[in-house]
């Protein structure tokens, strides 16, 4: 496929969580089924956040795994207009604001789909941009 896609911090945990593996390999065939795929800095530290305290990583490991992210991804720096957006979009579509947050970078990136696990499944945003839980 030739869509650019965002990916939500909750399926890039996936990707490097050992103890779901199920979820784990769909992830990975998602992610290589794509040619450009973007993440966000509220992507990078939601991800740090949940590997250091829930899955436990090491801040060393998670510096190579930031790395080797920023190698993968195309990265989409949040500053003042994008969260601009994502005030005007929460308001508008009631996401939370960090929700919010990613669909503005992921709109901002030019992103025709947003994968996450837990927004509104098939919700297309008014620029095209739909969100597509891959797991359903």
């Amino acid at each position: 496929m030739k869509d650019k896609v965002f990916i939500d911090s909750n399926i890039l945990i996936y990707a490097y969580s050992v103890d779901e593996p199920v979820k784990q390999q769909h992830v990975e065939k998602l992610l290589n089924s794509h040619e450009i795929l973007v993440i966000s800095t509220q992507t990078i530290n939601e991800f740090v956040n949940v590997m250091t305290k829930k899955k436990k990583l090491t801040y060393i490991q998670i510096s190579l795994v930031v790395q080797e992210l920023c190698i993968i991804f195309s990265l989409q720096i949040v500053g003042p207009e994008i969260i601009q957006k994502a005030i005007e979009i929460a308001g508008k579509h009631h996401y939370s604001y960090f929700d919010s947050l990613i669909i503005a970078a992921a709109r901002a990136s030019d992103c025709s789909i947003l994968y996450s696990e837990d927004m509104h499944h098939q919700h297309v945003i008014e620029d095209g941009l739909r969100i597509i839980n891959p797991f359903k």
